[in-house]
């Protein structure tokens, strides 16, 4: 598909290809030149405050516990009470 350049640089994506990369009004679009092409990749923003979350440390750490999660290596427990006896007898082992 081609693009026309307007006047102050401008190009409009059509809907199609919107559509196939999951771009919507507002969204921002990271540009790079690789060689000879210009290739846009859509980005989101992530608050400053949540940034701790998308760490590759924590998002290593959140696969380890969805996968312990998935293998039934989990325990649950009524109470803060349970929660401990069970600390100290795995300690005391």
């Amino acid at each position: 598909m081609l693009l026309t350049v307007r006047k102050n640089a401008q190009i409009t994506l059509p809907a199609s290809i919107r559509r196939k990369a999951h771009v919507e009004e507002g969204d921002l679009l990271e540009a790079e030149v690789r060689g000879d092409q210009i290739v846009l990749t859509p980005k989101k923003v992530v608050d400053k405050s949540q940034a701790w979350y998308w760490t590759k440390e924590w998002q290593d750490a959140e696969r380890e516990a969805d996968a312990d999660i998935a293998a039934g290596r989990v325990r649950e427990f009524d109470n803060v009470e349970d929660l401990i006896k069970e600390l100290n007898q795995d300690r005391d082992q």
